[in-house]
């Protein structure tokens, strides 16, 4: 059984998706065209079959045809490519319904069995996928018993049919001449006198070169398994799933994804995926509570499923997780569905509310056009939404990767207390805030405000008889954050407090985004890598949504602002976010009391 499979992300640029048409898809299709003999299931992400239907509307005509010849299986999954086991049973069913009707309706045929995007598994799994109308599907062979043979597998009563997929063979047809990997396998099938179901999803063909055109390897590929016709039939598992009298009954440990860790360790190892996950959760209760206009529940529902793709959750080989602009359609697409859950009217709120999944409570400002989200661990903000465009200005991204350790993820009013010779390069001698738990000590709905207090370290070095309050206040589309520090030691102390910010705009390239001073002259300077001296604020422009960010201070600073890059493999020197440091110098005898201020406005350009 031959199998392609081809998805691209949301957020792809016309020029990915153009170059994965051509090199990919397109080939595959044109070239299996000529070979009539040959069958194959194909199955191609939501996202992307309604992308080519859009752009290239003939290759519906080709694969009609294909389709009406009985050449081609068309097979089903998840519309938007999600990772299912990480999804409400009410999504999961929606997402397969969904990629079932969209083919039902374009090609006239319901599909029998499905794909599991990124080959993920859990055994219940086996429940919605049989309510779906699914009869079997695929995982990779390691997850079979010696030899993998097509099973049967169980949960709560309902039944499916799993084939194996040869990675084995699959790899080979990329990496040696087709004919010797047939010859190889005829020689191994004799050898145990016996047949095999063998199903191959191969992603690359021999001899497939940047300077020779796909169809020269695929040529080569399709005209081998002709030459084999002999010995080799092609099917496909509509035609032979029900021929089978009696399977083998396996129950399968949950899978891992092709880059070795199991779908809900990326919520752990990276906190960015968590964060999607946490407001993916959050949204679907919010649509959950929706009564009464089932057409509002649906669109908004809708939004919801756009943003549950796989690549927002883990690396994939074009970046997945790691590029922003992936990150910033999963936001998108959720913000847009919690805006249509208040179209009937909303009212502002602050709330104590376990967000992130992890057992202890955050505070939630919902303002009407401000989302900002405050934990408890640095007292620091790890979401900024800013409705009127469906923009996380906190989606960040850590580019610092330990394989030992689990990332920090960027927050924003970070706080670190540096010795004054210190400046902007925080040393060992800092002491950094943004690991130790405060105290929610108040929530104030009517005045919308919630206070956060972290305790003195008992003269622990560096700093640690300096205790922090942090207030935050939330009107309309201005945030204010008021510090007061207390010096609980027997000796004066001298040093900056560093509040780091990160901020996450759509590039930071001076065509896309403009920082200005608050003062002087309006003068627009180079918004990375620039340090500003004696300043009382300063604000973004961000061109592409139109918004302008200003961050003011009640005192003049100075204030270093980088951009932070990724320097992963799968993005290197991609844009993630702008940190911004200010030094906000302190100074102050034992038993004395110091206050600053800082406020972020966000509001249309």
């Amino acid at each position: 059984m031959l199998g392609a499979h081809a998805h691209l992300a949301r957020a792809t640029r016309d020029e990915e998706f153009e170059r994965l048409y051509n090199t990919q898809v397109k080939p595959f299709v044109v070239t299996l065209y000529k070979y009539p003999k040959i069958q194959a299931s194909l199955h191609y992400s939501g996202i992307l079959l309604h992308r080519i239907e859009k752009s290239h509307p003939e290759f519906f005509m080709l694969l009609e045809d294909l389709v009406s010849r009985k050449q081609i299986e068309l097979l089903g999954g998840g519309f938007y490519e999600p990772v299912l086991p990480l999804l409400p049973l009410q999504d999961k069913i929606g997402q397969i319904e969904l990629l079932t009707t969209y083919l039902r309706r374009q090609f006239g045929k319901r599909p029998q069995g499905c794909v599991l995007p990124a080959q993920v598994w859990e055994q219940n799994l086996v429940g919605p996928l049989t309510t779906c109308g699914m009869a079997y599907t695929f995982l990779d062979e390691q997850w079979f018993p010696s030899p993998a043979v097509p099973c049967l597998t169980e949960d709560q009563g309902k039944l499916i049919t799993v084939f194996p997929v040869s990675d084995t063979l699959s790899r080979a047809f990329a990496q040696q001449n087709p004919r010797q990997v047939l010859k190889s396998l005829l020689e191994t099938t004799s050898a145990e006198q016996d047949a095999h179901v063998i199903t191959v999803f191969p992603e690359r063909f021999y001899a497939e070169r940047e300077d020779i055109a796909p169809e020269f390897a695929l040529h080569a590929f399709f005209e081998a398994l002709s030459d084999f016709a002999a010995h080799v039939e092609f099917t496909m598992p509509s035609k032979i799933f029900k021929s089978f009298y009696t399977l083998p009954k396996v129950y399968f440990p949950s899978s891992t994804t092709r880059f070795g860790h199991l779908p809900r360790q990326w919520l752990i190892d990276y906190p960015e995926a968590n964060g999607i996950y946490a407001k993916m959760m959050f949204t679907h209760i919010l649509i959950n509570q929706l009564r009464g206009d089932k057409e509002r529940k649906h669109s908004a529902r809708e939004e919801l499923w756009k943003a549950q793709a796989c690549d927002a959750f883990y690396p994939t080989e074009n970046g997945g997780i790691y590029r922003s602009a992936v990150r910033k359609a999963a936001y998108k697409a959720l913000l847009s569905a919690e805006k249509i859950t208040r179209e009937n009217g909303f009212t502002p709120s602050l709330i104590s509310f376990d967000f992130d999944l992890d057992g202890e409570r955050e505070a939630l400002f919902q303002g009407e056009d401000l989302n900002c989200y405050i934990q408890a661990t640095g007292a620091s903000v790890f979401e900024l939404d800013y409705l009127p465009k469906c923009w996380n200005y906190l989606d960040t991204f850590s580019p610092e990767r330990v394989p030992t350790q689990r990332s920090i993820r960027r927050n924003a009013f970070v706080d670190h207390l540096a010795p004054p010779e210190a400046r902007f390069m925080l040393s060992a001698d800092s002491r950094f805030c943004g690991h130790e738990r405060f105290e929610l000590v108040e929530l104030d709905k009517d005045r919308s405000l919630t206070r956060f207090y972290l305790s003195p370290l008992n003269d622990t070095p560096p700093f640690g008889s300096i205790a922090l309050e942090k207030t935050y206040h939330l009107e309309k589309n201005v945030l204010c954050l008021r510090y007061i520090l207390s010096n609980q030691g027997t000796e004066s102390a001298y040093f900056n407090l560093v509040p780091v910010i990160d901020l996450s705009f759509p590039s930071d390239e001076e065509t896309m985004l403009r920082l200005f001073r608050c003062s002087g002259e309006a003068k627009s300077i180079a918004p990375n890598n620039v340090v500003f001296t004696d300043t009382n604020g300063f604000y973004f422009q961000d061109i592409r949504n139109e918004v302008t960010l200003t961050l003011l201070f009640d005192r003049r600073v100075d204030t270093e602002i980088k951009s932070v890059t990724s320097f992963s493999s799968l993005a290197a020197n991609v844009y993630q976010s702008t940190c911004i440091s200010p030094l906000i110098p302190v100074s102050f005898a034992a038993g004395e009391r110091f206050e600053t201020e800082i406020c972020l406005q966000i509001g249309h350009s």
